[in-house]
């Protein structure tokens, strides 16, 4: 679908990409009808913690997220789209745990003013904001990674820390979570890390805020897009044979690194029954299994007092 207009010597040119299944999905999510008024104002923003050299907008009321993409990207997002359209419906409809940040939108927008020579030329994916209403205090963008996965905190407001940051942090002071989160969370980046692998789809982060005065925890997964291409590829084999390993290694690999990694950072915070709990695990006496032979002597003993009857 694509619109365009003219207001005096300015040109615009809008592209849109899956209309109906973008908007099937910002309805279901309820956020179809302030879409239109929300992306009519937008600023330049800096997302900090990423290396991306993308071009990031938010909406000033603080809903969306746009991120420009570029052409390989969106290559690589036109074969992911309907996948993400279907895993989308068994989370609505279906009630499958994820945590995937939402998409609402991919647009190519361009607008070109002759008179000035300015011109603007992007392909922009709407997000949802993660964080939106939310006073937080902490962030980390994670990746299940130790190496180069550290900065020097300075205390900045929307400042994104990474996971070595927060290893330290949950050293002195753990994040605990209660059991039904923990294995919400658990249940849902399993299911979304085997659709993104299954998608070819690495490099992801798990991105979570924290509301120290509510003792709540936000998260999401962001950055669905990137694929195991042959640069990832070389990345990967040239650190492979070095000392330390890869940031980036396979889908599958990434996967399991992720699983693994979100799973120790989150601790389940023990309740009223969790001793007992214990004291049953550990009394369990194992189960012994009787091969046939002694099963068969059982029933002919057994069967013997009724005989001399």
């Amino acid at each position: 679908m694509k619109y365009s207009f003219q207001h005096g010597s300015v040109k615009a040119q809008c592209k849109i990409f899956y209309a109906e299944s973008f908007d099937a999905l910002r309805r279901k999510c309820g956020v179809a009808d302030r879409f239109i008024e929300s992306m009519s104002r937008c600023l330049k923003w800096d997302s900090k913690g990423g290396k991306t050299k993308s071009l990031f907008l938010k909406t000033l009321d603080d809903r969306f997220v746009l991120k420009s993409l570029s052409k390989v990207e969106i290559d690589h997002f036109t074969k992911f789209a309907p996948d993400y359209f279907s895993f989308m419906a068994e989370t609505m409809f279906h009630g499958m745990p994820s945590v995937i940040a939402k998409m609402f939108g991919l647009f190519h927008v361009v607008i070109k003013n002759p008179a000035t020579g300015v011109e603007f030329n992007w392909f922009l994916l709407v997000m949802e904001n993660l964080f939106y209403d939310r006073q937080l205090t902490r962030r980390f963008d994670l990746k299940g990674s130790m190496r180069n996965r550290k900065i020097e905190s300075t205390g900045e407001k929307d400042e994104v820390l990474l996971d070595e940051n927060l290893v330290e942090t949950i050293f002195e002071s753990p994040l605990f979570v209660r059991e039904h989160s923990k294995k919400l969370l658990k249940a849902s980046v399993y299911n979304d890390t085997l659709f993104l692998s299954k998608q070819n789809v690495m490099d992801y982060s798990l991105m979570a805020g924290i509301d120290d005065q509510r003792r709540e925890m936000v998260v999401g997964i962001i950055d669905c897009i990137r694929t195991y291409t042959w640069d990832k590829k070389l990345e990967s084999w040239i650190k492979d044979r070095g000392k330390n390993k890869p940031t980036i290694t396979s889908p599958k690999d990434y996967r399991n690194r992720f699983r693994v990694s979100i799973s120790n950072y989150f601790l389940q915070a023990p309740n009223c029954w969790h001793q007992f709990q214990a004291q049953q695990v550990q009394q369990k006496q194992p189960v012994r299994l009787q091969t046939k032979a002694e099963t068969n002597e059982e029933m002919e003993v057994e069967a013997e007092p009724v005989a001399n009857v």
